[in-house]
């Protein structure tokens, strides 16, 4: 059982109980989740993400794209609930990603913090970004990415993030040492919860999306 697998099994087992407005969930707080290269390739050979579609979202809020018609030029239709426009959301923070991978590129400075902070306090949004933070350091030429997430749908959320954030270290000229997440709430929503149990017996699922 890989390391994502183990996480959602810890959930199922150990969580407490929980109700939002997107409705009721099994949670866990402040988990760790360290993932070497090793173990990213036996996730993402175990556990089937859209890579394509991820990909391209990627690109788009890189670049700024707040159109959500233009995410379902690419297939991706799980924006469609925030409207024709994403406000203060992936796209406001993620675009100042390429500037800020082209400096770790060209400093690859050990002793220096490089930071991305995603959200922000007192503002507008129809999607506040789950993933806050994400952290790059150098440690004797490797690179350590750390991630702070402050809320995380194990079943849909957190892969995506997993396999995001792998494809932002395949673009600084670092070999990568590991790539950790702090989840400060991490949730099954109860109308994929028995999909989840069916998951870890091998048995291939589609999950639900909460909105």
């Amino acid at each position: 059982m890989n390391k994502y697998h183990k996480q959602l099994k810890r959930i199922l087992e150990k969580g407490k109980q929980q109700t939002n407005k997107k409705g009721s969930n099994t949670y866990l707080l402040n988990e760790k989740l360290e993932l070497k290269p090793a173990d990213l390739l036996e996730i993402l050979e175990a556990h089937p993400v859209a890579r394509n579609k991820l990909k391209n979202e990627l690109n788009l809020f890189m670049k700024g794209e707040r159109n959500t018609e233009a995410y379902r030029e690419i297939g991706v239709s799980w924006w469609d609930y925030c409207g024709p426009i994403l406000v203060n959301s992936y796209p406001t923070y993620l675009e100042q990603l390429p500037p800020l991978i082209a400096k770790i590129n060209k400093e690859q400075r050990n002793s220096k913090n490089y930071v991305l902070f995603l959200g922000s306090n007192n503002t507008d949004t129809n999607q506040q970004p789950c993933l806050s933070l994400i952290q790059f350091q150098i440690e004797n030429g490797k690179l350590l990415l750390t991630a702070y997430q402050r809320s995380s749908d194990a079943n849909l959320g957190l892969p995506a993030d997993i396999y995001h954030l792998y494809l932002i270290t395949r673009q600084i000229n670092l070999p990568l040492k590991s790539i950790t997440l702090f989840l400060g709430n991490v949730h099954v929503y109860e109308n994929n919860f028995q999909d989840t149990k069916k998951l870890l017996k091998g048995e291939s699922v589609r999950f639900s999306l909460n909105v």
